[in-house]
This record gives structure tokens, C-alpha cells and sequence, in this order.
């Protein structure tokens, strides 16, 4: 196993799948693909074998974070209505070859108007008028000794006030109300006090703040700006714990457990007692 990076530190340039297929750090979706509902051995299946095939359900994001980042692949608009045609496809597996994103014109379309309607938002256009788009944070874990790496998507230059760390995301909804789920199901709240925990280790901030950037992905593409309660972060930084220990255990044992060897005893959830109870009643 080699290290991407043996030194804590910040670093720029570290090409996107390079830092993706780093086996020498841990970073915070490896910490949340050791914990259930994943386990250690599907954290190691995936470790070793990274993940090839571009899914083009995944382009439009990544597009997106390009145009609104300023960092990322090209993009390259296709000419076609769908990827139904051998056509489409073959030109569509050539900008992939080529390490770029293809996108149908209604989605280059789309991306773009995202990417204005982001300008449109005076608070998020002011969370990314200046700084640095998805530098590489790595630092050791004091405890255990393991190296830790994040990568945010924004870090604003530096000045005399509060650092804020952004994050954008899209999503189908960019409705408030409805983050909190999307954070408890994605481990939101792990990524949050993973980087806060990165840039205070790495002395950039006492005490950063976090934020999310929402944008709805379909028009109008409304845009908000979230920020987890205290007790969402003290969550997620107590899970981040749990899996940098288990990390660090099943490193020094050679030993990546799966969901053991034991049968498991399983309960049904109770709205199917309540179902069958109801069904029950009315024969």
C-alpha cells in the first residue's frame, strides 16, 4: 500500500481520481462505507477495486459542480436527443476515454442555466466569489495515528473572519424542510464534521463553519443554503470517531469483518404488524 501523500498538509492539483483512489488515508466516505448499513469488508472490496465504469446519471452533477467550481473535467455537448442510438453512445464512450464529461444539449443547456441561476443567489454567489475549489486536506489523527484526507468543495481565501467551508450539492428538491433527511440517509452530518475537523487540525480556523449549498435540478433551479444544528455535527463527529478507530483496528489486525458468521435473528418493522393486525380485524 502507498501513500498519495505522506505529509499533512494542504495540496492543489492532486487530480480528481488520484485522490479518489488513495489507500493510504481515510477519507470521509470511506469512514461512512465502514459503518452500517456498509461494513469493513465492503469498505476493502472497494478500496481494492475501484470503481471504472462513469454512470452518465452522474454527469450532470459532476457538470454542474464544474461550471459553478470553476474545477473539474470538460464538458463537451453531444448533439443527440438521447443515448439510445450506437451513434450517441460511441461519441458519448470517446469523451469518457478522453477523461471529460459528455452531456446531451438539453442537459449542457441545463448546467448552464444552473450555474446562472447560482450567480442569481446573492448569498451563495458571495460563499463562492473567492477562494480555492477542492483542495486536498491531509492531516494524522491524533489517537490513532492514521492519515485522515478531505476535500471541500470551496475554501474561501482567508481573512480576518469565521472560515466557511462550502459544499454543493444537487439534489431533487432544494426545499430546507427536506435536508435533514437527505443528510441522515447520505451522512451529511459525518462530512460536515469530517472537513471542520480537517481545517481546525490543519490550523486554518478555531471554530469553521459549514455550510451546503442546495440546488434543485430541475428549472427554476432554486437554490438554498443550509447549515446542520450543533447536535447534527456533534453526531456526526462521534460516528467519524467510531470509524477512524475501526479503520485504524482492522489496519493493524489485517482483519475486515463483514456482517459475521452467525445467523442473525431479524424482527419484522412493526408497520407490518400493524398491516397484518389491520388486515386481521376486517376478515
Amino acid at each position: 500500500m502507498s501513500d498519495l501523500v505522506e505529509q499533512p498538509g494542504q495540496y492543489d492539483g492532486i487530480p480528481d481520481s488520484e485522490y479518489h483512489a488513495d489507500r493510504g488515508s481515510l477519507s470521509s466516505s470511506g469512514a461512512r462505507k465502514l459503518l452500517p448499513p456498509s461494513t469493513p469488508f465492503q469498505f476493502k472490496w472497494e478500496r481494492d477495486n475501484p470503481r471504472t465504469e462513469t454512470k452518465d446519471y452522474f454527469d450532470l452533477g459532476h457538470a454542474a459542480h464544474t461550471l459553478v467550481l470553476g474545477e473539474g473535467a470538460e464538458i463537451v455537448e453531444l448533439e443527440f436527443d438521447a443515448w439510445t442510438t450506437k451513434a450517441s453512445k460511441e461519441a458519448r464512450d470517446k469523451v469518457w476515454a478522453e477523461g471529460k464529461t459528455p452531456l446531451l444539449s438539453k442537459d449542457f443547456r441545463k448546467v448552464h442555466e444552473m450555474a446562472a441561476a447560482i450567480k442569481q443567489h446573492p448569498l451563495a454567489e458571495a460563499l463562492f466569489s473567492s477562494g480555492v475549489a477542492e483542495r486536498s486536506l491531509y492531516y494524522r489523527d491524533v489517537e490513532t495515528g492514521v492519515m485522515l484526507r478531505a476535500r471541500p468543495d470551496w475554501l474561501p481565501t482567508q481573512g480576518r473572519g469565521r472560515l466557511i467551508i462550502t459544499d454543493y450539492k444537487t439534489a431533487a428538491s432544494s426545499d430546507p424542510s427536506k435536508f435533514g433527511k437527505s443528510a441522515g440517509d447520505f451522512g451529511y452530518h459525518q462530512q460536515d464534521a469530517w472537513y471542520r475537523d480537517a481545517a481546525i487540525a490543519l490550523g486554518l480556523d478555531d471554530d469553521p463553519a459549514f455550510v451546503f449549498v442546495v440546488q434543485q435540478k430541475e428549472a427554476p433551479y432554486t437554490v438554498s443554503i443550509v447549515e446542520l444544528d450543533r447536535d447534527a455535527v456533534n453526531l456526526g463527529r462521534r460516528l467519524n470517531r467510531a470509524a477512524i478507530d475501526l479503520y485504524a483496528k482492522c489496519e493493524a489486525n489485517n482483519h475486515w469483518p463483514g456482517w459475521g458468521d452467525e445467523p442473525h435473528l431479524v424482527s419484522l418493522p412493526s408497520y407490518v404488524h400493524y398491516k397484518a393486525e389491520e388486515i386481521l380485524s376486517n376478515v
